[in-house]
């Protein structure tokens, strides 16, 4: 499903994070990384805290209304629950995600396994399905996270390089969405600059409000109950 794209290509969907259990006792959603997109959460309400890693250690940062924390690719990160944790998701090149920029971290012979990991990955549709992908991604989770505690990043970069095995043969596909959304807003806007250079309003014309309403206000995401986005764009890209 795509986001809503904003302005310059960028998704945008309504979070609440999972508060089921993982197996070391904390509450949230299912590890995972992008590899060509940078995310950001805008904390709308309650509290909890996104755990991240990188090639520079271990994080966790507190998550409370009024907070933005956003993460480049390569940054592992896991959403974390305390009470009522509710975010809005800001997303670099909407779309690119849904088609498989998002690697979980799921154990080294699932991520090994293409079959396997499709399997694993694939889209839940109850509860025990949601549950079941966010334990399995904890589980390859914690021993990188371990081993970054310890200063050894690199098990980190083992799974960077399995996620990139993952994708490769994937990008081609991107490409495409890429131009049609990020690329072609950027280019929308360098057409503007020239018009407005020449003194050619012509494009005002088509100002307006456009408005969207969840497609489906209650889906799984990788974090928790997701409310996305999706909306055609007209012949220039336009929302």
């Amino acid at each position: 499903m795509n986001e809503f794209p904003l302005p310059g290509g960028v998704g945008v969907s309504h979070l609440r994070a999972y508060d089921w259990a993982a197996e070391d006792g904390v509450c949230g959603g299912s590890p995972h990384v992008h590899l060509a997109c940078t995310e950001a959460y805008v904390v709308t309400g309650g509290r909890g805290a996104v755990q991240t890693l990188s090639v520079g250690g271990y994080a966790e940062t507190p998550l409370e209304a009024g907070v933005i924390a956003w993460f480049a690719p390569g940054t592992v990160h896991r959403m974390v629950q305390e009470d009522g944790l509710r975010v809005t998701v800001l997303m670099q090149n909407s779309g690119l995600p849904e088609a498989g920029d998002a690697v979980f971290t799921f154990p080294p012979d699932v991520l090994a396994d293409t079959a396997a990991y499709a399997e694993a990955a694939a889209l839940p549709k109850t509860d025990h399905a949601a549950r079941r992908r966010r334990d399995l991604a904890v589980r390859g989770y914690l021993p990188l996270r371990d081993a970054l505690r310890d200063g050894d990043p690199e098990p980190l970069r083992t799974f960077h390089r399995a996620a990139v095995a993952l994708v490769a043969p994937k990008v081609a596909e991107w490409v495409p969405r890429w131009r049609a959304g990020a690329l072609k807003a950027a280019e929308l806007t360098g057409a503007h600059l020239e018009a407005l250079a020449d003194g050619d309003g012509s494009h005002l014309d088509r100002s307006g409000v456009r408005v969207a309403t969840p497609s489906d206000p209650d889906g799984f995401g990788m974090c928790g109950r997701r409310a996305a986005y999706d909306i055609p764009l007209d012949q220039e890209g336009l929302p």
